[in-house]
């Protein structure tokens, strides 16, 4: 087991390596946070204090600072919210619009144009697929897919499993619903220290933000080379096609027998949480498309944001990529920042930071545990 969890860091390593050299050195960070639009954001934040988030801070937001911000005609309350003590990555924002657009993508099938998921450790992963199947008995609208194991590393030993030889993999299934869609996943024999925190102080045992998943259309190269070439962050391999074959991709988007998707990933050489992944349907004649609805203003994930010391540079390879672009200028927290929208269909806020007061984790180490 260490020894395979050296060749996998190795491995790792030696990627990174050699995608450096393309890479501009922007000092950018991993995901900072979701932004999730809502018509409630008391309702929205008690959601998730079940999951270990607590406000960190709040303001408001006038109609024409919104229009100025994020080209949204409506004043708003912000709440951003942090699980534990993990402020470099994996936070939350909350926006109540009192004048929002829509309710966004919505409750919807897995793999609709638009579609957003953020992603989150946990320690009981039946214990989460139980409650939201009594939600759903309920009434509410969640979808929760079954928990399905999976060996992602081929860490699994070769031999008879039994009580003392026993499998290392990760269990993970999807919940979708109205205004967000979560990807919860526990870890048998081994850990990642720096991704995935799990502390105490959270009710249904769950972490910050560990990565998250875009459904998004279009030359998933093309589209997304935007991603290394202004934000710097790492491709950790060419597009590859997954599908129904396999088990995680399977379950987690609900995948037809016979249907596929191309997948990409970004990860920040500053962080290793924080991670990036798009996927684009193979076929896309029998996917929906609502990504007009996945934007500021309308209830759901709507943005993301990062951080960076080096906004100005980041701002500056943006305007060279002809991309779409705010002026810098102070969001509603007073942070210099702008705002990008990528041929993805992806929004973000890049916001500047010198450093987070927890240090990220910059080194991925897989390490074996007795579980």
């Amino acid at each position: 087991m260490k020894a395979l969890a050296m060749r996998l860091t190795l491995s790792f390593a030696v990627t990174f390596a050699s995608l450096a050299a393309a890479q501009p050195d922007t000092g950018i960070s991993g995901v900072y946070e979701v932004v999730v639009g809502t018509s409630d954001a008391q309702a929205t934040s008690l959601y998730f204090e079940q999951f270990g988030f607590s406000k960190k801070e709040s303001t408001t937001l006038s109609a024409d600072r919104a229009r100025q911000l994020y080209g949204v005609d409506s004043a708003a309350n912000v709440i951003r919210m942090q699980n534990g003590d993990i402020d470099a990555h994996g936070l939350l924002r909350i926006i109540e619009w009192q004048n929002g657009l829509g309710p966004g993508v919505g409750f919807a099938p897995a793999e609709t144009v638009g579609q957003r998921l953020a992603v989150m450790r946990t320690r009981d992963i039946f214990r989460l697929h139980d409650i939201f199947q009594d939600a759903r008995a309920s009434g509410e609208p969640w979808f929760a897919t079954s928990p399905v194991y999976d060996d992602l590393y081929s860490m699994t030993d070769k031999g008879p499993l039994n009580v003392l030889q026993r499998r290392v993999g990760v269990r993970e299934m999807a919940v979708y619903g109205e205004q967000f869609n979560h990807v919860f996943y526990q870890r048998y024999g081994y850990s990642i220290p720096g991704y995935g925190t799990i502390g105490e102080h959270s009710p249904l045992q769950t972490s910050e933000f560990t990565h998250h998943d875009f459904i998004i259309d279009g030359d998933i190269e093309a589209v997304t080379d935007y991603y290394e070439s202004v934000f710097g962050l790492r491709q950790e391999a060419p597009a590859t096609l997954d599908g129904e074959w396999q088990p995680g991709p399977k379950a987690v988007f609900d995948m037809a027998a016979g249907t596929s998707h191309w997948y990409v990933g970004f990860v920040s050489p500053n962080d290793i949480s924080g991670k990036l992944k798009f996927f684009v349907a193979r076929d896309r004649n029998h996917v929906r498309d609502r990504s007009t609805e996945q934007r500021m203003g309308y209830e759901g994930i709507t943005m993301h944001t990062l951080w960076t010391p080096e906004l100005a540079q980041v701002h500056a390879l943006a305007t060279e990529q002809e991309l779409t672009i705010t002026p810098i200028q102070d969001n509603e927290f007073g942070e210099s920042s702008f705002v990008l929208h990528g041929p993805d269909g992806s929004t973000w806020q890049v916001i500047k930071r010198k450093r987070a007061r927890q240090a990220p984790v910059t080194e991925l180490n897989f390490t074996p545990v007795n579980n």
